[in-house]
């Protein structure tokens, strides 16, 4: 679809698909190897790009949570890298000297806490720490970052005249019997 897209000058629509029926190991690689292909495919849009299980039958938030973990990685994966003369840290490198550490820095100390993708997902604590903290799964930490979400969301400010608006379209279509269909 990708080349016959580019051949035609048109727009190309991808998804990020899989086929497990849970949130497991299956589902992680399938996403991880679906998302890759659709950005190597040349998608420009990418539809149902988090939460699908069993092939778009159902949908899960801590599948939603682990591909948008996917999906950010992805995205940090593809920002070019800044090879300037001051993100490489020429002046840091002389100064510091051979043998020397870089963590007290000015350079170190600007960008140390950005430099990396922090994941969503993903427990970088070492296994005494993981142990110590109960242990939990990847299942358990994307069903805690949802409900964490969920709690906290905030409903954004919408003029009331847009909102009156919107709902009397609404209930006019719901008074008109919706959009025709074929069935």
């Amino acid at each position: 679809g990708g080349q016959l897209a580019r051949r035609y000058n048109i727009p190309y629509r991808t998804s990020n698909t899989c086929a497990a029926n849970t949130v497991d190991a299956q589902a992680a690689y399938e996403s991880v190897f679906s998302l890759w292909g659709a950005i190597q495919g040349g998608g420009n849009l990418m539809m149902h790009g988090a939460g699908w299980l069993e092939g778009g039958l159902r949908c899960s938030y801590e599948k939603t949570i682990l591909d948008i973990d996917l999906l950010q990685m992805v995205a940090e994966f593809l920002t070019p890298l800044d090879l300037s003369e001051d993100a490489l840290g020429f002046d840091a490198i002389q100064s510091v000297g051979p043998g020397g550490h870089f963590f007290g820095t000015q350079h170190t100390q600007e960008r140390y806490k950005t430099a990396f993708y922090s994941p969503i997902v993903s427990d970088w604590r070492n296994f005494e720490t993981w142990t110590e903290a109960g242990s939990p799964t990847a299942m358990e930490r994307t069903n805690k970052v949802w409900k964490e979400r969920l709690a906290s969301y905030e409903e954004p400010y919408m003029d009331p005249a847009i909102r009156e608006e919107l709902n009397d379209f609404v209930e006019k279509r719901r008074a008109e019997g919706g959009a025709p269909t074929d069935f």
